[in-house]
């Protein structure tokens, strides 16, 4: 989190990227036209907030199983078309990175977007079309030891990359060398981006978890032109 306030400060637009699963999750259900509220905690308070709003919270991959609805993004697709969300179509979506960085940017007055791998080009049109004026900062979520420790999640860079790539074809800059580095990340892994996501250490960690079949649809890329915007408590398409 600190490290989400320092590249954010100053910022007019956030753009959160956390591929395995938070924004690519989100971009799921807002292609499926649900309203996300993302919650920075799995607890108590979450099913307080959930129920108050009229929404669906959604639980631990495990507690889910394969008919509930958790942070992966085949559930909230699932549930969506055939199950929960298709009556509520409101889904409290706790997080401890991407939703936390969400929430806490759009306290610092930052527009806040979500992206991921799935919509890319759609948030690089976004931005393009000066929706919001000012500076851009695009944040990569990253993932937790255990322990609880955050680390770095070379798939949030290559997310990340791809949108600020986007960005720079469509003639916008400078960019920082932080952001033209992962752009230049993303070039190299866009020809195998999803061998690469099953391959890297949050796609080995969710193969090893049994969730394998979660990374094809975080490797699909450029499918949705939604775009996810924090309005108020919620994420809708912008």
């Amino acid at each position: 989190m600190p490290g989400a306030i320092a590249i954010g400060q100053g910022a007019a637009v956030v753009v959160v990227v956390d591929v395995l699963s938070f924004t690519t999750a989100l971009s799921v259900a807002v292609d499926e036209g649900v309203e996300v509220y993302p919650y920075r905690f799995r607890d108590a308070t979450a099913a307080t907030f959930a129920a108050t709003r009229g929404a669906v919270l959604a639980i631990g991959r495990r507690e889910a199983g394969p008919s509930g609805v958790s942070l992966s993004p085949l559930s909230v697709q699932a549930a969506a078309r055939s199950g929960a969300l298709a009556v509520s179509r409101k889904l409290v979506l706790p997080s401890p990175n991407g939703s936390a960085i969400s929430r806490q940017m759009a306290e610092s007055g930052a527009v806040v977007v979500g992206a991921c791998l799935r919509n890319a080009k759609a948030v690089a049109r976004w931005i393009s079309r000066g929706a919001v004026r000012g500076p851009v900062a695009v944040v990569g979520a990253g993932e937790r030891w255990p322990g609880d420790l955050l680390r770095p999640a070379v798939e949030d860079m290559w997310g990340a990359g791809a949108v600020i790539n986007a960005v720079l074809q469509s003639g916008i800059g400078p960019a920082s060398p932080e952001a033209l580095a992962a752009a230049a990340a993303y070039r190299e892994v866009a020809p195998h981006v999803a061998t690469s996501l099953t391959a890297c250490a949050s796609g080995q960690e969710l193969i090893s978890d049994g969730y394998g079949d979660e990374i094809p649809l975080a490797a699909q890329e450029n499918v949705s032109s939604k775009v996810p915007v924090l309005i108020g408590e919620s994420f809708r398409s912008g």
